[in-house]
C-alpha cells in the first residue's frame, strides 16, 4: 500500500512539473510577445510595404498600427531561408510578414503556431518532395509551383510571385494569402477549409455557408460561366477557402455583392471589413 501511494505521488509530482514547465514557458512567450509589440514601427517599414503591397495603403490606420505589433512578434518568432540561391534581404522578410500577418488580426491565429519557416525562391520551382503512383511504378511528382503550405512547419513561396501578386491589389490572385489560409486551416490538423472559429456554435454556420457557396461556384464552372473566385479554388474546399481568402482582401466589393453570405462570414472569422477600405466608386 505505501509502495502504491508513493507510485502516485511521483507521478503527481511529475504531472505537476510538467505542468508548470508548460505554464512558465507559455508565461514567458507571451511576455516576450507583448514586449516585441511595444517595439516602435521601423521608418523602412511602410515605404516598404507601399511599395511592395500597394493593399497596405487602403488600410486604416489603427489597423497598420496592429499589423505593425504583428509583424514584429512574426518576424522574431519564424525564421526565413532562401533557396535557388536567392539571398533574404529584410525587404523579402517584411512583405511576405505584412501580407501573413493581416490574416492574424482576429486574434485566433495564434502567429501559425506549426509554421517555424518560410522558405523562399527566385521564381517558380520544381517540387521534388512527393510521390504518386502511376501505373505498376512510382514516378516522382516534379510539378512546377509558386507556393506550399507543409504540414511540417515550412510555407514555401516563389518571390516573384510574391510580388507580383500583391501588386495588383483586385485580381483576387495573392500567393501569400492564399498558403498563410492554409496554415490558418491547418491549425486543427485537418486541411477541410474550416478554420479554427472563436466558438462552437459558429461551425454550423459556417459549413453551410461554404458548402452552399462552394456548390454554386461549381455549378458555375461546370456551365462554362465566368466566376468571382479563381478556378484553382474548385478543386477542394480546402482550396476553395484559400482561393476565398484572397478573393475577400482582393474582390471584397464584389464578393460582398455576389457572395454576401460568405462575406459576412469571413467578416466575422478575420475580423476585417475590407470592402470598407476602397472608394465608393470602386468595385473590388
Amino acid at each position: 500500500m505505501i509502495s502504491t501511494w508513493i507510485t502516485i505521488a511521483s507521478l503527481l509530482g511529475v504531472i505537476a512539473l510538467v505542468a508548470g514547465v508548460f505554464f512558465l514557458e507559455r508565461y514567458l512567450k507571451l511576455r516576450a510577445r507583448k514586449n516585441l509589440m511595444r517595439q516602435p514601427t521601423p521608418d523602412a517599414w511602410p515605404p516598404t510595404l507601399e511599395k511592395n503591397f500597394p493593399l497596405y495603403r487602403l488600410i486604416p490606420q489603427d489597423i497598420k498600427s496592429h499589423l505593425h505589433q504583428y509583424m514584429h512578434v512574426f518576424l522574431a518568432e519564424k525564421s526565413y531561408e532562401g533557396c535557388g540561391g536567392l539571398e533574404i534581404t529584410e525587404e523579402i522578410r517584411v512583405s511576405i510578414a505584412a501580407q501573413a500577418c493581416l490574416l492574424l488580426l482576429n486574434n485566433r491565429g495564434n502567429f501559425y503556431p506549426n509554421l517555424r519557416s518560410i522558405l523562399v525562391y527566385p521564381d517558380e520551382y520544381i517540387n521534388r518532395r512527393g510521390l504518386i503512383l502511376r501505373s505498376d511504378h512510382d514516378e516522382r511528382d516534379e510539378r512546377v509551383l509558386i507556393g506550399e503550405s507543409w504540414h511540417s512547419g515550412s510555407v514555401v513561396l516563389s518571390w516573384k510571385h510574391v510580388r507580383q501578386g500583391a501588386r495588383i491589389i483586385d485580381d483576387g490572385l495573392n500567393v501569400v494569402f492564399h498558403e498563410f489560409a492554409h496554415q490558418l486551416d491547418q491549425v486543427s490538423g485537418n486541411t477541410d477549409g474550416t478554420p479554427e472559429l472563436s466558438s462552437s456554435e459558429r461551425y454550423g454556420a459556417w459549413s453551410a455557408t461554404m458548402k452552399s457557396a462552394y456548390e454554386r461556384f461549381n455549378r458555375r464552372i461546370d456551365r462554362g460561366q465566368r466566376t468571382l473566385f479563381d478556378e484553382y479554388g474548385a478543386t477542394n474546399p480546402a482550396e476553395f477557402f484559400a482561393v476565398a481568402t484572397e478573393t475577400f482582401f482582393e474582390k471584397a466589393r464584389r464578393m460582398k455583392k455576389e457572395y454576401p453570405d460568405l462575406y459576412q462570414e469571413f467578416v466575422n472569422f478575420y475580423q476585417l471589413d475590407p470592402a470598407s477600405w476602397r472608394p465608393p466608386d470602386v468595385e473590388a
